[in-house]
């Protein structure tokens, strides 16, 4: 079966766009047009006001206008570090009925709290160990749906070194707990060390080694440039897709021989100030990565 493209419409309502997000309908019908095959839903207003009932069928009837599908999505979900186990699993399960509903295989999470300090007063090893887990038992709530829970590492939140990740997903240790690989994020992470909590952690091989320290624990990805700045010195700078820092002809290879198998390959143009604008280049990009090693 031919990759499918899909980018996160998170891009279009954040950033640039801030102050004039713009409607679901209207980048639904552009990303279309310039030939993707899907969609990464950002659960946020205004692409969707409310989690409810009446709002998915909305987006649903949407989709199926411009014949598109979903990648995945990004729902809002309180800190799995300080909330209590059932508070964040009935967060989960709220999500769940939107993936449900709208035929979505994969839900993001992320730790939420920032790399500046463990939260709520825990050592270390109790944070980490409370995280992985609730997210044990949220990635076997999401299987019985048949919805992959990938974890999506960034400077902006905690854990956010090399070996933290690669733990992490170990320590959670259920098969349908999965990485989200963000090319831009394991950049910053793997070379910059950016917000790293105490001593920088570099690979020497980058972002190629840090594929293959997370063999096998691959579920989604997300190809994005970098220039090596963080974006309001918080997360990583997305910058599009050929412009930056990044290796791409060694990083696709790589992905695909840490044991990537999804049919979905994922734009983040998060936060770029005029991402509507670029979008047309960063498929025509992507597409040659594809055509060049993943067919």
């Amino acid at each position: 079966m031919a990759k499918k493209t899909s980018i996160g419409g998170w891009a279009y309502i954040w950033g640039g766009y801030s102050e004039a997000p713009i409607p679901l309908e209207d980048v639904l019908k552009r990303i279309s047009e310039l030939g993707f095959d899907g969609f990464e839903l950002g659960a946020f207003p205004p692409h969707l006001p409310a989690n409810t009932k009446v709002e998915r069928m909305k987006v649903k009837k949407l989709l199926e206008k411009y014949h598109l599908g979903l990648s995945g999505v990004a729902a809002p979900a309180p800190s799995p570090a300080t909330s209590k186990e059932e508070d964040y699993i009935k967060a989960v399960k709220d999500n769940l009925e939107l993936c449900v509903d709208l035929n979505i295989p994969k839900l993001r999470v992320e730790t939420v709290d920032p790399p500046t300090g463990i939260p709520g007063g825990m050592d270390y090893e109790t944070c980490f160990e409370k995280v992985a887990s609730i997210w044990n038992k949220a990635a076997d709530v999401c299987a019985k749906e048949g919805v992959k829970l990938v974890w999506e590492f960034e400077p902006g939140f905690l854990f956010n070194k090399p070996s933290e990740v690669v733990r992490m997903v170990y320590k959670v240790d259920h098969p349908n707990f999965l990485i989200m690989f963000d090319s831009c994020h394991a950049y910053m992470s793997s070379v910059v060390g950016a917000r790293h909590m105490g001593k920088k952690e570099i690979l020497p091989k980058g972002v190629v080694q840090f594929l293959y320290m997370l063999t096998g624990k691959i579920g989604a990805i997300h190809l994005i440039d970098s220039d090596g700045t963080l974006h309001d010195n918080n997360t990583s700078t997305h910058a599009p897709l050929g412009t930056g820092l990044l290796n791409f002809d060694e990083i696709i290879p790589a992905i695909i021989d840490a044991g990537y198998k999804d049919d979905w390959w994922t734009i983040d143009l998060c936060f770029w100030p005029k991402a509507l604008e670029v979008t047309a280049d960063c498929k025509i990009f992507l597409d040659k990565l594809i055509d060049k090693y993943i067919k």
